[in-house]
């Protein structure tokens, strides 16, 4: 194992929670809660409400008020936060070692003892209306939802993670307390911590803070919950879109579905990501359309995984005038990367590269920390650097062409254009 790797500890508590521990010699803890619960979760009438219950959560709980938690962690320095995807929702802290059990306490109490008070909800229902509101004026960020629904048309990963400002205003207390008596429960859960603590103490301590909850939230019976929808065959049938929009400059997506987070082809897209139009200066695209062309300010390629499916895409931004030519260019690359294989030289330059950024990410130690915990939520065992490194430097150039050559296939791209 590399040593800048912390060894990771887990157990499961009583109540059926998972406690990981990412131990490391650090005094400040970053911990929280990886609940299985987001925007595919929600069904068709709960559209927007696994984010709204993440807004809800801070709003009060049997024992604080909403002031109380809001000052909960900053009156001794430390920070709560907390977001919303389409796979979980996450809650999350981080603070000094001496005000870990603080962290722990309330953490635990937010996400299984909240009561979502019906003033509050009203409130807080404006809060996010403004906040879609601002969405819709930020196409740069509005075209990713609209991309997605396109990908994932008539599933839940095509929903808006916000929902509707029409809908929102229309969810009571009853609605809330129904979806987190489902998906919030501790057998749904992960809490993530790491720091310098000792495993064992840990545990002991959320057994303390979680006793009695398998009884107060107890795991659905078998068959009582809806089966996951299935995924629509993908192309689907709109492969392009314009739409027209006040702006100054135009913003196009290109892309396609992507392999799950089980799938072993991923790791081979993964790296053909990182060639086109990851975060380095030297990306493909970087190189082709801003630095040789000049067309574009911003091209970055995405790739994002669920358990089940993924996405990927390549995002620019241009004059109207300039998108033949970019698109142009960006599947010319697509084109070369399928048809060409890398060189060795090539390849192993890649391999370096990608594995340099990885290494560096997980001295990030909250962003590793997280990491771990959902990767124990979605797929039963801790993220590991040091083996998807190895995956990585296992790859071939024959096997980086034959993904090319299938994800890259012109006959499965969607585009969205913003003009």
């Amino acid at each position: 194992m590399n040593p800048a790797t912390p060894p990771v500890q887990a157990a499961t508590l009583r109540c059926g929670l998972q406690v990981v521990l990412a131990a490391n010699g650090s005094d400040v803890i970053h911990c929280g809660y990886v609940v299985r619960a987001g925007t595919r979760h929600e069904a068709p009438a709960d559209t927007g409400l696994a984010h709204f219950i993440e807004h809800m959560s801070f709003k009060g709980t049997a024992r604080r008020r909403a002031c109380h938690i809001s000052n909960g962690l900053e009156r001794v320095g430390g920070d709560l936060n907390a977001y919303t995807n389409k796979q979980e929702t996450v809650y999350q802290a981080t603070v000094l070692r001496p005000d870990f059990g603080r962290a722990a306490d309330l953490l635990t109490d937010i996400v299984f003892h909240s009561t979502y008070p019906q003033h509050e909800m009203e409130r807080e229902a404006e809060v996010v209306c403004d906040e879609i509101d601002s969405y819709k004026d930020s196409p740069a960020d509005l075209i990713f939802d609209e991309f997605e629904a396109m990908i994932f048309a008539g599933h839940p990963l095509g929903r808006d993670i916000l929902g509707t400002a029409e809908r929102l205003r229309t969810y009571r207390t009853a609605d809330a307390l129904r979806f987190a008596r489902r998906w919030y429960r501790p057998d749904n859960a992960v809490f993530y911590v790491s720091g310098r603590l000792d495993f064992g103490r840990l545990v002991r301590r959320m057994e303390r803070l979680t006793a009695g909850l398998e009884a107060e939230r107890p795991a659905p019976p078998p068959g009582s919950l809806p089966a996951a929808p299935l995924l629509p065959p993908y192309p689907a049938a709109e492969l392009e879109r314009t739409v027209r929009r006040d702006t100054h400059q135009a913003h196009v997506l290109i892309g396609s579905r992507a392999y799950g987070g089980t799938d072993p082809r991923r790791h081979a897209l993964y790296l053909l990501n990182n060639i086109l139009g990851g975060p380095g200066m030297n990306s493909r695209l970087n190189l082709r359309l801003r630095e040789k062309a000049g067309l574009v300010y911003s091209v970055d390629a995405c790739l994002s995984t669920y358990p089940d499916t993924g996405l990927w895409n390549v995002y620019f931004g241009c004059d109207a005038a300039d998108i033949g030519r970019c698109r142009r260019l960006v599947l010319a690359e697509l084109r070369r990367l399928a048809e060409r294989p890398l060189s060795p030289a090539q390849l192993a330059a890649a391999k370096k590269q990608l594995c340099g950024q990885i290494g560096i990410s997980r001295d990030n130690a909250e962003n590793y920390a997280l990491a771990v915990g959902k990767g124990f939520a979605h797929y039963g065992e801790p993220y590991d650097p040091d083996r998807l490194c190895a995956r990585i430097q296992g790859l071939t150039a024959a096997e980086l062409q034959e993904t090319a050559a299938e994800a890259y296939a012109p006959g499965r791209l969607t585009t969205l254009i913003y003009r």
